[in-house]
C-alpha cells in the first residue's frame, strides 16, 4: 500500500482523548490530528517523537490530518493505524506473499458470524474447500524483538478468539493473522502481564483448533506492505 500523498513530517506534543494528537510541524505551526488508533499505543506516543501525518481531502472531516507514522526508536518507523492491517493482509493474500492463506477464490470482508455477534476482518472463500475466517491485529508494542499484543486490555480481542474457537471447533478453518508494523519485531507473543485473560483465551482458542500466525510489513514514509512471517510463541510469559 502506498501512499497516495507526501506525508507532513512533525513533533509529537502529545496524545489526548485517546482519538486525538497535538503535533508542531516543521515550519513551527501546531496542528490536531486524528489518532486511528484505539489502543493505549504503549512506546509509541512519546512527546517529542518525529510523526508523519496523511492529509484528507474529505471537506467533511473536522480533522483533516491523520497521524499514520511513528519514529518509536531511532531508526524505527510504526505504523500506527488500525485501519490499515486489513487492507494490507488482504495485499499480501492476493499477491501471493502470505502462504499461509492461499488457495481461495474469493475474499469478503467484514462478515458477521458467531453467537456473539461478531465480524470477521476477511472471510476466504473456495470450492471444495472449508471456508477460512480471518481476524487481524495490528501489534505496535515491542520489547528487546519482541512484538506483544495486545497494548492494553481488549475485551473485543478476547471475545474474537472465542468466536474463533468455535469456527475451529465447527470443522472451519479459523486463523488470527498479527500484521507487524515496525521492522525491530522477530517474533509475537501473547502480552499477558497487560492482559492475562487474552493470553489464556489466545492458548484456548489454538488448543480448539485455531491457527495463529504473524507477518511483519515494510514500513516507510512512502508505502507499506507485508514482506516477512515471524513465528507466534503463545507459552503463558
Amino acid at each position: 500500500m502506498r501512499f497516495n500523498q507526501a506525508l507532513i513530517q512533525g513533533t509529537l506534543l502529545k496524545r489526548y482523548k485517546r482519538f486525538l494528537a497535538d503535533v508542531e510541524l516543521d515550519d513551527g505551526s501546531i496542528v490536531t490530528a486524528h489518532t486511528p488508533n484505539t489502543g493505549s499505543m504503549l512506546g509509541c506516543c512519546e512527546p517529542g517523537s518525529r510523526v508523519w501525518l496523511s492529509n484528507s481531502d474529505n471537506p467533511k472531516r473536522k480533522y483533516t490530518l491523520s497521524w499514520e507514522l511513528v519514529e518509536a526508536a531511532p531508526g524505527v518507523l510504526v505504523g500506527i493505524n488500525t485501519g490499515l492491517p486489513n487492507k494490507l493482509v488482504r495485499e499480501g493474500i492476493q499477491d501471493g506473499t502470505i502462504k499461509d492463506l492461499q488457495g481461495y477464490d474469493a475474499i469478503r470482508q467484514e462478515i458477521r458470524y458467531g453467537a456473539e455477534n461478531s465480524r470477521i476482518d476477511l472471510l476466504l472463500e473456495g470450492a471444495g474447500k472449508p471456508d477460512c475466517y480471518v481476524e487481524i491485529k495490528n501489534v505496535t508494542l515491542a520489547q528487546e524483538g519482541i512484538g506483544y499484543f495486545p497494548d492494553a486490555v481488549s475485551e473485543r480481542g478476547s471475545k474474537h478468539l472465542r468466536e474463533l474457537a468455535e469456527v475451529a471447533a465447527g470443522g472451519k478453518r479459523a486463523v488470527i493473522c498479527f500484521c507487524v508494523q515496525r521492522k525491530d519485531v522477530f517474533e509475537v507473543r501473547p502480552a499477558d502481564s497487560i492482559d492475562g485473560i487474552y493470553g489464556a483465551t489466545l492458548r484456548q482458542a489454538i488448543d480448539a483448533g485455531m491457527q495463529a500466525i504473524a507477518w511483519r510489513a515494510y514500513v516507510s514514509v512512502d508505502e507499506i506492505r507485508i514482506d516477512t512471517k515471524l513465528p507466534v510463541v503463545a507459552t503463558e510469559n
